[in-house]
């Protein structure tokens, strides 16, 4: 339970809202094997999105937990001058940065070869979890009626982002948060990864595929090849070119990137 706490579960986390609730522990005298043992899987106790996402951000920015807020500054509408702004303020160190670095190694592979397959982004490294939560209706566990989440973040190497999704008993359609929430999860960082202008990443886990999947694969570098030399290498892709030569000038996508194995290459001969 001490962990538990000091990752800001069980207590208001402070962020600049109104309403905040404290989520729902059992009591340390309450807690027996039969508590410990569920509360390890998430049963038996509730908590808020805001302290979820609080939590994860602790357990993959090095450890610091920190204090949420909405609201980034205030301005004079006239002056522009600076009114009020919030900044980080850490409250403790939950664990070490070694330890964070191997929780964002475990929550990446959940991505590339787990149950989070559905958020994961080509060129980019994304860590995540899903989450299956039964709903309780008077007093009791229900049956079929689940809330599905997925929690992700990117870049698992350098968390610049961090995205909370959950479904509340979506109908016709299997019920896990990888299947449901996941690919919400991927649309959302895929925005944000433009609109902040987040770079391509390398060295990341490489996704597992099913025989279902759209396979992508890096593409080899090619300039400088013969006509003959580059189609032998890109023989996994589509290719097109442009040109009368017989020596590759330029390429398109560019090499060493992730591309489906139904893109088309352009090559540029000289």
């Amino acid at each position: 339970m001490g962990y538990i706490r000091s990752f800001g579960f069980g207590s208001k986390t402070g962020i600049d809202l109104n309403g905040e609730g404290n989520g729902i522990l059992f009591k340390n005298e309450k807690m027996g094997p039969v508590e410990l043992a569920t509360t390890a899987f998430g049963q038996g106790i509730s908590v808020t999105p805001i302290q979820q996402i609080t939590a994860v951000s602790a357990a993959i920015n090095g450890g610091y937990l920190n204090t949420p807020y909405v609201v980034s500054s205030i301005l004079d509408e006239s002056t522009k001058s600076l009114i009020y702004e919030n900044k980080t303020i850490t409250k403790k160190q939950v664990i070490s940065k070694e330890t964070s670095a191997m929780v964002r190694f475990a929550l990446e592979s959940v991505v590339s070869n787990g149950t989070g397959k559905n958020a994961y982004i080509e060129n980019y490294r994304v860590g995540g979890k899903t989450g299956t939560a039964q709903k309780v209706s008077d007093g009791k566990y229900m049956v079929g009626n689940y809330i599905l989440s997925f929690i992700g973040f990117l870049p698992a190497d350098d968390p610049e982002v961090i995205v909370y999704v959950a479904v509340d008993n979506p109908k016709g359609v299997t019920q896990y948060g990888g299947t449901v929430s996941a690919p919400i999860a991927r649309s959302i960082m895929l925005s944000a990864i433009e609109t902040l202008g987040i770079k391509e990443r390398s060295g990341g886990m490489l996704k597992e595929y099913s025989y279902l999947d759209v396979k992508y694969l890096a593409v080899p570098d090619v300039v400088g090849m013969s006509r003959k030399d580059a189609t032998k290498a890109l023989k996994d892709f589509k290719v097109k070119y442009s040109g009368s030569g017989d020596t590759v000038v330029y390429m398109s996508p560019k090499a060493n990137t992730f591309q489906s194995v139904e893109t088309t290459i352009t090559l540029l001969l000289n």
